[in-house]
């Protein structure tokens, strides 16, 4: 088995993700060293440096398999003249490192406009109609309506679908404001387990509102999760902590907007666990 790392097309959702069907995902919330650019061919590059992020998702690809991608991104080992070429880099992840593939751009013609982002999806998104609809999984205190009322745009938040389960990642308060010092939620890849609302929401809901109230891209950034939805699958999106931090507990305005948002909608055995976690919090160094 291979690591690879992907942060265009083959990743979850996109057009060329079947080909890793027999691929076993690592993590999907991972980034490595790099520029991203959108090659205006319908799929991106990255270049080498060390200035940036680029994200995407990591597999263990089973080694008979890489060939089909090695064809994809037009590489072939100890040629000059290939499209991409396969190298090694640090792959970072919210638990821990590791080294895997990386394709990254061996033309110039490639580097056509530099996506600031670091993020296809995200890019490919905003390129969107505004009008255009995306689920988004909000676990914060972004459940909580009243906020949306008092900041005047509750009605991008009016289509609530029902509540969401994030598998494998836990509720965290390790994005630390630099307002008071005190912890935000934040989701961390690894174990556990996220309930929170979905909301069907227009696109322009990104850049009228949810990408100055989460502090995009520097205290949060959006990115792709799949949640278990009214018994299905579906693909959303949500924000996540740039940078992550040793967890600390939360103001006590926070914490009321999380519970008042959670109340009657998600299962009571969660909304126990998080209260505790952060009743927890408070007693703990982190809380002080």
């Amino acid at each position: 088995m291979i690591k690879v790392f992907v942060y265009g097309t083959l990743r979850k959702g996109e057009a060329n993700h079947p080909l890793l069907n027999d691929a076993t995902c690592i993590a999907e919330q991972c980034w490595t060293n790099g520029v991203l650019y959108d090659t205006g061919y319908g799929y991106p590059a990255i270049k080498q440096s060390s200035s940036s992020r680029v994200y995407g998702e990591l597999y263990l690809v089973p080694e008979k398999n890489v060939a089909r991608l090695d064809q994809l991104e037009g590489y072939r080992p100890a040629r000059n003249n290939n499209l991409y070429d396969r190298i090694e880099q640090t792959i970072h992840m919210d638990k821990g490192s590791c080294v895997a593939f990386v394709y990254v751009a061996n033309q110039v013609s490639l580097l056509k406009r530099k996506i600031v982002s670091g993020d296809w999806k995200e890019h490919t998104l905003l390129s969107r109609e505004r009008e255009e609809t995306v689920l988004y999984f909000a676990y914060g205190s972004c459940m909580d309506q009243k906020r949306f009322v008092e900041d005047g745009f509750a009605d991008y938040f009016q289509t609530m679908l029902g509540v969401g389960v994030l598998q494998n990642y836990s509720l965290g308060f390790t994005r630390k404001s630099l307002k008071d010092g005190m912890g935000r939620a934040d989701i961390v890849e690894g174990g556990g387990t996220v309930e929170g609302k979905v909301y069907e929401i227009p696109i322009k809901a990104l850049s009228d509102y949810l990408y100055a109230r989460e502090g995009a891209p520097t205290a949060y950034r959006v990115t792709f999760i799949t949640i278990e939805l009214n018994g299905q699958k579906v693909h959303a999106l949500t924000f996540v902590g740039t940078n992550k931090k040793p967890e600390t507990a939360p103001p006590e305005w926070y914490e009321e907007e999380i519970l008042r948002g959670a109340n009657g909608f998600l299962t009571d055995p969660y909304i126990l666990k998080i209260q505790t976690h952060m009743n927890n919090l408070k007693k703990s160094k982190g809380g002080r």
